[in-house]
């Protein structure tokens, strides 16, 4: 992707600031030079560098970057609740993605034939006859359970690479970023193991719905979509009629609670999410909504929060690296890892490359460079 500094936007920002090219130079701790170059397309800026460059003059990538949109990588993130995303965010994504393009050829052979949702709606009957399609193709009927084994092998064959990565429970900005880039016909999944079981699974599935979509990817429709579609793959309209029988026959909202924790509990996702389908299923069928609301739902959850799914792979926390690399290649069946090695062994990028596509600390990036370049 051939892309360079917008320089009428750089040089009235610089000029709003009363800053001279040297100035930028400094605050950027670059070469003189170097800005001269990115005014003149002759040179563009390293990712890190790009990402000071937005946020010390507080541009966002579209007015700061000139580059062709089919080749630009397309980002979605899975935001934690309430988590909003900046300027800053996307740009960092974007740069991540385009720092991903070399590792590409690295990678094994994908395949070519994958599943592509036509007219994805939310609309509730017709997204249960998605979902039932595709839990069919899986090899699932309406009731046998969606595991994380059916979910990691549809990321495999549909062209997802898996990018485990412990970016905190509490400290990152997202659940899991979905990184697609278009000309290489290969999506990244990060999925942050520090969430909790109960909600890993749903992220996942969310993603999924994604690479089923690419063509809404980074969209408000897409996430809607997404959020949608991984609700009615993980507990289906007759898993929702069964446990709505069960629920609505309880004298109190504690028993409804409680059944509808039993029915969290067989699928290994939250109660949120099934209080949310079965409550999805009575309204697309005119009945009574659940007597329990929203606010009993997460009062409830909140007393009783499952582990960390870094938790349940690796103890003690954290794990070493030869650990963390062999789980993401036999848990999560990525080849993230083994390409990353051979780009090393055969390129030799630093701890630095390692650190930016990952998002990780230097640290970190040191430690699974050094495990990678045995």
């Amino acid at each position: 992707m051939h892309k360079v500094i917008h320089s009428e936007t750089l040089k009235q920002a610089l000029q709003a600031r009363g800053w001279t090219q040297k100035d930028l130079a400094a605050a950027l701790e670059v070469t003189g030079q170097a800005v001269t170059n990115w005014l003149k397309g002759v040179d563009f800026p390293r990712p890190d560098k790009l990402l000071k460059l937005a946020t010390t003059l507080q541009l966002n990538f579209a007015d700061l970057v000139v580059s062709s949109a089919k080749d630009q990588p397309v980002i979605a993130f899975r935001k934690k609740g309430g988590a909003k995303t900046t300027d800053a965010h996307v740009l960092k994504a974007i740069a991540m993605g385009s720092l991903l393009k070399p590792l590409v050829p690295y990678l094994p052979e994908l395949r070519s034939l994958r599943v592509q949702i036509q007219n994805p709606t939310t609309q509730y009957e017709a997204l249960q006859a998605v979902a039932a399609e595709v839990r069919a193709r899986i090899g699932l009927g309406g009731h046998a359970v969606l595991s994380y084994e059916h979910l990691i092998g549809e990321f495999e064959a549909n062209g997802a690479v898996i990018v485990p990565v412990m970016w905190g429970e509490k400290q990152n900005h997202k659940n899991a970023l979905h990184i697609l880039l278009p000309q290489d016909k290969v999506t990244f999944i990060f999925l942050n193991l520090d969430t909790r079981l109960e909600d890993f699974k749903f992220w996942m599935a969310h993603e999924l719905a994604h690479v089923y979509t690419p063509d809404l990817a980074g969209t408000d429709e897409g996430e809607d979509f997404a959020d949608a579609m991984a609700g009615a793959l993980l507990f289906p309209k007759s898993f929702a009629e069964a446990a709505y029988a069960h629920a609505i026959r309880q004298s109190a909202t504690t028993g409804e609670i409680r059944e509808l924790q039993r029915h969290a509990n067989a699928h290994s996702i939250s109660l949120f999410s099934v209080f949310r389908e079965i409550n999805n299923y009575a309204k697309a069928h005119g009945l009574p909504a659940l007597r329990s609301k929203e606010t009993d739902i997460h009062a409830a959850r909140n007393s009783q929060r499952g582990k960390l799914v870094s938790e349940s792979l690796f103890a003690p926390l954290p794990p070493e690296p030869a650990a963390y690399v062999a789980a993401a290649q036999n848990v999560f069946r990525s080849g993230f890892f083994h390409s990353l090695q051979r780009m090393i062994k055969s390129k030799g990028p630093g701890v630095g490359y390692v650190q930016q596509i990952m998002d990780i600390s230097m640290q970190d990036a040191a430690a699974i460079h050094g495990e990678l370049s045995r």
